[in-house]
């Protein structure tokens, strides 16, 4: 049916134009062309108005939808400065887009070509040529200074006197085809040594468990933050170029296999205070599902979310992950539950391949606290003391997590 329309509309398009051309040779090609030029001339202006109507008109109503619309401000502290940034340069760039495409459509119409009229030339103007290029070259200036100052603030890393778990929290983000793999440090908050050469099927990551640091890392499925803490991010890939993307935080940074880079930010508001900032605007409160119109809304259901902004594969659209941000104390119950996801205790401990086979089961601090939680559970006392953690080497353990995986060529 489709194509015997689509014919259809061809035949009449061909017909229109034969008739055109009849049209002509009867009133002759000087006329002929200057009825063309009229109507071109006045359909511009018609053109003109309905396309920045409907640029407007839409951005109106994609405006609840939109990062930085007010309805979804940035939910980190660095955020806040780069939603200002690009606000400023979209005003600059909206005024001349507006300015020169009315311009452009209004000319074509005022100075189309009329009997006895002719174009005016002019060879040079040098008032014109320095109002067009100062005036440019001041505002780029403006825009850049204000950017570089913007990157510079977001893109500072954590001070070298920083303490991990005090200070800052750090975890790592691996992408591959097609998902995240995410570690968090345990009780040492700090990351373990990794080497590509160490990957297989059970230590995809490439652990070297030799390193004690690495026995309390744990690989969650999602990432959960506390509000209020600042976070930095390792950022690396297994195979081709990804991107770590946090839209709500403003937070983008490139994956790239074999040089690891870094983001760091600091969340401000929970999920649970974004939701409900949403839950105050109209088109939040629609169902989630169109089917179920008595179901949840759409802003009990929001989550913040990772996802790839690289275009990386076929299975691209699969690497989003649930992002959570959470006050302190749901944060250290959280790190509690997960203790038992360490690749180590799952997959080496107990193993013939365990570095650390002649420390006795329950011999691990990580161990002992997993069991005294346990026993809490059902109502043993836990005598476990607060600053238990694993064991910490003084030789090559103790290498900055960054410089050894730089040396490892990860």
């Amino acid at each position: 049916m489709v194509a015997i329309i689509v014919v259809l509309l061809l035949l009449i398009i061909v017909q229109i134009s034969r008739i055109a051309d009849a049209s002509a040779r009867v009133r002759g090609e000087e006329q002929s062309r200057m009825d063309g030029n009229n109507w071109s001339a006045r359909l511009f202006p018609i053109f003109g108005f309905v396309f920045l109507a409907s640029v407007v008109g839409s951005a109106v109503y994609y405006a609840p939808f939109l990062l930085g619309s007010g309805r979804l401000p940035a939910a980190s502290i660095h955020g806040a400065e780069l939603d200002s940034i690009f606000n400023i340069t979209l005003l600059f760039t909206g005024v001349v887009f507006f300015a020169t495409q009315i311009a452009l459509f209004w000319f074509a119409y005022k100075y189309r070509e009329q009997p006895g009229r002719r174009a005016l030339f002019i060879s040079h103007d040098n008032r014109l040529e320095l109002v067009w290029t100062v005036i440019p070259a001041i505002v780029m200036a403006l825009l850049v200074v204000g950017g570089l100052e913007a990157w510079n603030t977001t893109m500072a890393d954590v001070p070298e006197e920083a303490v991990p778990g005090e200070d800052y929290i750090e975890i790592e983000a691996t992408g591959y085809q097609f998902a995240w793999d995410l570690r968090y440090p345990g009780a040492d908050n700090v990351l373990g040594r990794k080497n590509f050469k160490l990957i297989t099927g059970t230590n995809s990551l490439g652990q070297d468990f030799t390193d004690a640091k690495n026995i309390d890392d744990f690989t969650p499925d999602r990432i959960v933050l506390p509000v209020g803490k600042t976070v930095r991010v390792r950022i690396t890939a297994k195979d081709v170029l990804h991107n770590f993307y946090l839209p709500h935080f403003r937070v983008k940074m490139d994956a790239i296999p074999g040089l690891p880079t870094y983001f760091v930010f600091t969340p401000t508001q929970t999920t649970e205070d974004y939701r409900q900032n949403l839950r105050q605007y109209a088109e939040w409160q629609e169902p989630a599902d169109p089917n179920d119109p008595e179901g949840a809304e759409m802003w009990e259901v929001f989550n913040f979310e990772l996802a790839c902004a690289e275009l990386c594969g076929r299975g691209h659209w699969n690497m989003r992950r649930i992002v959570e941000i959470v006050t302190e104390e749901e944060y250290k119950e959280w790190l509690v539950s997960q203790e038992e996801l360490s690749p180590y205790l799952m997959n080496v401990r107990g193993k013939p391949n365990d570095p650390h086979a002649d420390v006795p089961v329950g011999g691990l601090k990580l161990e002992q606290r997993i069991a005294a939680r346990k026993m809490s559970e059902k109502g043993v006392e836990d005598n476990v003391p607060e600053d238990a953690m694993v064991p910490r080497e003084d030789t090559d353990a103790d290498l900055d997590p960054i410089e050894g995986e730089m040396e490892m060529g990860m």
